[in-house]
């Protein structure tokens, strides 16, 4: 209803007292859920896990749990248990209501903030478990503490009874929480097993001392995880079929000024570098002071052994430090009580005093490893030499390449349809299929700001070749350029000179396309990392369905997609498999004929279908590329296009249940 001015007038765009909100409680969370777990898809639903499951590692962190057992329930909600010391129930001092509904209702409420509780914490803010309790439909947690059973239920935030004792203990303690995500809020609330299972293995190896254990009661699958070798069995597990030639992981430890440090790492025949950084248990996407300390140590200890011995002879050749991380795999995890983040994501280490502290504790103990192992040393010093002998190879070949192309360096490359519009900021590049699929996308795209790259064949599969061939790789060196910014590991690469906002990657539907997606994915993981880590990449969703019926037209992305549209033209699904294919005439209940076409590829859409199912901004969808889980990534990229057979076949055979192929 509208309202009146001071004027007695009415208007719909007066601003006055009344106007002034006040959300109570952890109302606010659930206005903008995505202000504190980044959206509402799938990976802000996982979030909400993660949240609670952190909480438990900090308790193991600050030395007083040792198992976590976590269940995703037959009716999808999560439980997570620890034996910690469980959340205090007693009478806040200043609230005047149990510190458990504290915790758990309240925003900046917590233990993280006082060192002398926990001397070094994940989760730093205070929101974790109360915007789990504000985005869950409902809440219980369980306290077991002081010999008794503390029990309190909430829904949407809310207490919905007070703090009660529900039984007694005679030992044990801990806090279990059961949560069910929100319908309200989330799209999809089925947690994926295997999304789950990989955080928490990675948890396992990184906390050496913690057993965990995972469950799926909609399956009926269980896991368990303990590592005692920490990090050295993580890097064992990354490089799983990789032929190694350091030997056994090498290990290096220290504590000084309350920071600790554990590196393990070793080198294999493969031809990039994967260093995982974390920071009390938080992977450091972004790197930070911590990686700087390492690099800088790798390189200079190696150098002067590598020199002193012999092995390196300056007058040939200088190495960078690109040369000695090529075939490293490496985790590295420090224990920060103050850590300071920063960087697009807030994943980035910004402590300063780090730097040196990494850079000293592994300079030593690794001059000390080359020193007691010389055979190794020698084997690891001569991969790098072969590693700069590529890497000038490759510098060569892109002189080369200028010299042939003379004035046109400086220009894009001519299949590159691009957009007029030059800010970055609104543009974007599609990787297209196929030189029929690219026409058709230049006709149908919006000119202003979409920009069109046909690509021809299959690219190069870079997880089992060096840099010099990559940058002689006619498809990828197109793709280098139209981007801009130089390869992301080379000291050419300048983010600043990124074109695009967005690169999406548009492939056709079926095997030959998920192999050339597979390929792109694999070029921009291992050499463009900066563009997934910037959340400019993207994959394309083209439909896979045409549904006729009379003059209109709709376009279903999946089977189930196709199912619900036939389902509102009152057709039952089992008109499909009468009318003996997916593909076919249905005639529904005396409505007209309804006919449905499958895509086999892009090139059979004409520009006008393209854009309104693929590439119109507004009817489009697109999955954007995380690498949220950067050592689970890691290790499927080298399993699916690494030089082993074996892991992958396993791999294959493991999953064949799940595929979808077309005949």
């Amino acid at each position: 209803m509208a309202k009146n001015n001071k004027n007695g007038n009415n208007t719909e765009n007066s601003y006055d007292e009344s106007d002034i909100q006040v959300l109570k409680g952890l109302e606010h969370v659930r206005r903008r859920p995505a202000m504190y777990i980044g959206d509402v898809s799938s990976r802000g639903l996982h979030h909400l896990a993660y949240e609670v499951i952190d909480n438990a590692i900090d308790e193991a962190l600050a030395g007083y749990c040792d198992k976590i057992i976590v269940a995703i329930n037959k009716d999808g909600s999560v439980m997570v248990d620890d034996n910690g010391r469980g959340i205090p129930t007693g009478m806040h001092p200043t609230e005047k209501k149990s510190a458990l509904e504290v915790v758990m209702t309240q925003l900046n409420a917590g233990g993280k903030f006082d060192r002398n509780t926990y001397k070094v914490s994940g989760g730093l803010h205070g929101v974790g478990v109360s915007v789990v309790n504000a985005l869950s439909e409902f809440l219980e947690v369980e306290v077991y503490r002081d010999g008794k059973i503390f029990y309190q239920k909430y829904e949407r935030g809310e207490a919905k009874t007070a703090v009660k004792i529900t039984g007694k203990v005679k030992s044990k303690t801990g806090t279990r929480v059961t949560f069910m995500p929100d319908k309200q809020i989330f799209k999809n609330i089925v947690f994926k097993y295997e999304t789950i299972e990989d955080r928490l293995r990675e948890l396992a190896y990184l906390n050496k001392d913690l057993t965990i254990v995972i469950s799926d009661e909609r399956a009926g699958i269980k896991n368990e995880f303990k590592f005692k070798g920490g990090l050295v069995d993580f890097v064992k597990y990354l490089d799983e079929g990789e032929k190694s030639i350091s030997g056994k992981p090498i290990f290096i430890s220290g504590e000084r000024e309350n920071i600790q440090v554990e590196i393990s790492f070793q080198y294999n025949e493969s031809y990039n570098d994967d260093i995982i950084t974390f920071v009390n248990n938080i992977n450091t996407i972004e790197g930070g002071t911590h990686l700087e300390g390492f690099k800088a140590a790798l390189t200079r200890t190696l150098n002067i052994y590598g020199t002193k011995n012999g092995i390196i002879k300056t007058e040939k050749i200088t190495l960078t430090g690109d040369d000695f991380r090529e075939g490293l795999t490496c985790v590295l995890s420090i224990k920060v009580p103050e850590p300071q983040f920063e960087g697009q994501t807030k994943t980035k280490l910004g402590n300063s005093e780090v730097k040196g502290i990494v850079q000293s504790i592994t300079g030593e103990q690794l001059g000390n490893f080359l020193d007691e192992n010389p055979s190794i040393a020698k084997k690891i010093i001569e991969k790098c030499l072969r590693a700069a002998e590529a890497r000038e190879a490759a510098r060569k070949a892109r002189e080369l390449s200028r010299k042939k192309t003379g004035l046109e360096i400086s220009g894009l490359p001519g299949k590159l349809a691009d957009c007029s519009i030059s800010d970055p900021a609104q543009c974007e590049l599609y990787l297209v299929e196929g030189d029929s699929a690219g026409g058709s996308a230049k006709q149908g795209r919006d000119r202003r700001y979409q920009a069109i790259l046909p690509l021809k064949g299959k690219i190069l599969n870079v997880e089992k070749a060096r840099i010099n061939k990559i940058v002689e790789n006619d498809e990828i060196r197109t793709m280098v350029t139209a981007i801009g910014a130089g390869l992301g590991n080379s000291e050419e690469f300048d983010e600043s000179k990124i074109r695009y906002n967005k690169i999406i990657i548009m492939c056709d539907a079926d095997v030959d396309g998920s192999h050339i997606r597979t390929l792109l994915l694999t070029f921009f993981y291992r050499h463009l990392k900066q563009i997934i880590e910037t959340g400019r990449l993207y994959i394309a969703q083209p439909p896979l369905f045409k549904i006729k019926k009379g003059k209109s037209e709709l376009y279903a992305y999946d089977e189930s997609d196709r199912d619900e549209i036939l389902k509102s033209f009152k057709v039952d699904k089992k008109a499909i498999v009468n009318a003996g294919s997916e593909e076919g005439v249905v005639v529904g209940t005396g409505e007209s004929k309804i006919t449905i076409s499958r895509f086999k590829g892009l090139g059979e859409m004409n520009p006008e279908q393209l854009w309104a199912t693929t590439m119109n901004p507004e009817t489009r969808t697109i999955l954007q590329v995380t690498n949220e889980n950067a050592s689970a990534a890691d290790k499927m990229f080298r399993v699916l296009m690494g030089e082993e057979v074996e892991p992958r076949r396993k791999f294959i055979e493991d999953h064949a249940k799940y595929a979808n192929i077309d005949a």
